[in-house]
């Protein structure tokens, strides 16, 4: 099972489907619009506008498909998913087209915009469906049929977990699952010994992952035993698995299980993604566009920061500092100094007001947050985003996760230059006030948008303007 085959699959069905697409409705408007006569043929391969269409087209739907997020997961597609996601990017995508190409041309009547609207739309959800639908069913068909699974690894061993493995071995149409082993979550759940190998306890979990490839893990313990299940989920958090948790009967109750398959056994699907696709999409866009402009705009006035650093104490321009970001993968921040030279020479220690390591202009810059302008670079080679959890030290994390081991979910997204708990809380003094700070970050992450960024970039404008950082 080549999951990077799969996804070439979908992109060349979906350039094909968009090539040919493209070429109806330019058969359509010759004919109809056009009132061309019997040489469309020799018409359409020689006119440029087809011919350049015929190359950027198709990259326009992999790139609107792309954004949708019609490429990630390959595997775990489904028929469902592909009519509702291939019929809202042909409409957003058949307008933007409209609009973009097809508006400013010579029409005798309004009823021909509205015909080439509509053979643009259909053909494109037409095609692509049958296209897509294709490679869906196949894929599905193999699944069901054992010939492509997923090494399963069972956290917890007892009666529920033996009843949930069962179920799944007699469903009729296979979901998937190839039960590697499972992880013992206290000394009395054995009861799956007779089915797999015990391959650990909970500390072990990530190694167990790392050393078989696992992609499904399912928790089979009971929903309401928190202390346990958030144990187990920080210890999952940053791994590349998809993550379900058998239910209990109030689980079931209270709506919380959703079944996406017919045949599947009912488990509870942990969604991993913070917000919808689009938005991620958006929210990068956003990020690469407003950092090229800033950096364009404001490169004078960076100029004259970095000459009042330069001028004013000895050392460096710029700070680089290896910092923790998205899934734990460290890079290196990059900040105008702010501090004087050797200021950590007895080790990492965090700033307070009165910090006689900070520089006169350095007290300006922190306050103002202008000392984090360079960090636009950043965001541009990939390591942070404009509103994300402030990035920190490693040796701070370490102290961080044992008071706040919850710490390690703000790695699920990109560290940013500003954000929620910089807003309301400030430069962080000491410890305490990073778990503090924490709250705020962790408020973000679940209820993070584009709207929100918004409201996060605008507070700090304002700080920005005001100076009157923390």
């Amino acid at each position: 099972m080549n999951k990077r085959i799969l996804i070439s699959a979908y992109v060349l069905s979906d350039w094909l489907t968009g090539a040919v697409a493209w070429t109806v409705l330019f058969a359509y408007r010759k004919v109809y619009i056009e009132l061309a006569e019997e040489t469309i043929p020799m018409d359409l391969m020689s006119d440029f506008r087809y011919q350049l269409g015929l190359f950027v087209i198709p990259l326009f739907w992999i790139f609107v498909h792309g954004m949708a997020g019609m490429y990630l997961r390959p595997i775990k597609r489904h028929r469902i998913l592909e009519i509702g996601q291939v019929t809202w990017t042909s409409l957003i995508g058949g307008l933007v087209l409209f609009f973009g190409l097809l508006l400013d041309d010579a029409i005798s009547s309004y009823q021909q915009y509205y015909a080439s609207l509509s053979v643009l739309i259909l053909s494109h959800w037409s095609l692509t469906l049958v296209g897509r639908l294709w490679i869906t069913t196949r894929t599905v068909k193999r699944i069901h049929t054992g010939q492509w699974s997923f090494p399963t690894l069972v956290i917890g061993g007892n009666e529920r977990a033996v009843r949930m493995v069962e179920e799944i071995r007699s469903l009729r149409k296979d979901p998937g699952y190839r039960f590697v082993g499972f992880i013992q979550v206290n000394g009395s759940d054995t009861h799956l010994d007779d089915f797999m190998p015990n391959l650990g306890k909970v500390q072990d979990i990530q190694q167990v992952i790392d050393e078989h490839n696992i992609e499904e893990v399912i928790i089979a313990i009971g929903s309401s035993d928190h202390e346990v299940l958030e144990r187990i989920l920080n210890a999952l958090e940053g791994l590349n698995t998809e993550i379900r948790i058998i239910p209990d009967i109030y689980d079931i109750l209270s709506g919380s299980v959703r079944m996406s398959s017919i045949y599947g056994a009912p488990l509870i699907e942990i969604d991993r993604q913070i917000i919808p696709q689009w938005q991620v999409s958006i929210k990068r866009i956003m990020d690469w566009s407003v950092s090229i402009i800033a950096l364009v705009v404001l490169f004078p006035l960076l100029f004259l920061i970095g000459l009042l650093v330069f001028a004013t104490s000895k050392g460096p321009v710029f700070y680089r500092q290896e910092r923790i970001g998205r899934h734990g993968e460290p890079f290196r921040i990059i900040k105008f100094r702010t501090m004087f030279v050797d200021a950590e020479r007895s080790g990492p220690q965090l700033s307070r007001d009165d910090d006689p390591r900070i520089t006169p202009l350095g007290r300006y810059l922190r306050k103002s947050r202008l000392d984090e302008f360079p960090q636009f670079l950043n965001v541009l080679r990939g390591d942070m985003a404009l509103v994300g959890p402030r990035p920190e030290r490693a040796h701070f994390i370490h102290q961080i996760m044992d008071r706040a081991p919850h710490y390690r979910h703000l790695q699920k997204v990109r560290p940013g230059i500003t954000s929620w708990g910089q807003v309301k809380y400030g430069y962080a003094q000491n410890v305490d006030e990073m778990v503090q700070r924490l709250r705020f970050d962790l408020i973000y992450i679940e209820n993070m948008s584009i709207a929100l960024d918004f409201k996060i970039l605008f507070y700090t404008i304002i700080t920005v303007l005001r100076g009157s950082g923390k």
